[in-house]
């Protein structure tokens, strides 16, 4: 499942509702809510938050992220953690968003529904995002991966066992790249995946 900031009503694409950035209620589809700490990190706040969440009905929400703190595995647990339970709360599917660093070995994975692969580019496509990717499937978890603006990355999101990802492809010429972006889902589906060796 592709997720985009672009709302389209295409129903091969979802929505990605970030805080400090959407505020539409009414647009039908799947969706998953961003914490916006990526691009705005500034204007992020717990009960600002939660607010904004609490205006919408988890329907058709595949989960809601947990704040995080960019490329600081460490930082993260400490500002995430305490946040899964009152996502939980509102009925909501609570993302924990791994970062450099991150091991399973570390993920409380009881307290959380899904992952979502963020950090540094170099680590989003390391084996470590792997392994936590395969340790989430493992445990029924849902898998995101962010920024995913290309065929390449998003063949590998699915290699490594990925549900969903997101990006910002269709902000740009999106009648044309709306087009790509569903040759490329078409594609990976006539692929057979080749998963990565654990």
């Amino acid at each position: 499942m592709y997720l985009s900031g672009k709302y389209t009503p295409n129903p091969d694409i979802g929505s990605l509702r970030t805080f400090n950035g959407w505020y539409r209620r009414d647009l039908p589809g799947v969706w998953a809510a961003d914490n916006g700490c990526f691009a705005q990190p500034d204007k992020y706040s717990d009960d600002g938050y939660i607010r904004w969440l609490s205006s919408f009905s988890p329907e058709n929400c595949l989960f809601a992220t947990a704040p995080d703190v960019v490329g600081d595995a460490e930082a993260t647990r400490a500002r995430a953690y305490p946040m899964l339970r009152r996502i939980r709360d509102l009925g909501f599917k609570a993302a924990y968003v791994v970062q450099d660093g991150e091991t399973p070995a570390n993920v409380r994975w009881d307290e959380l529904d899904a992952i979502f692969i963020g950090g540094s580019t170099e680590w989003k496509l390391s084996q470590g995002a792997a392994d936590l990717a395969a340790a989430a499937k493992k445990r029924g978890k849902w898998v995101h991966m962010g920024r995913v603006n290309s065929y390449k990355r998003i063949r590998l999101a699915a290699v490594i066992g990925c549900d969903s990802v997101d990006g910002t492809f269709l902000a740009f010429g999106p009648d044309k790249n709306e087009k790509r972006l569903m040759s490329w889902l078409q594609s990976l589906k006539a692929q057979p995946m080749l998963k990565f060796v654990q």
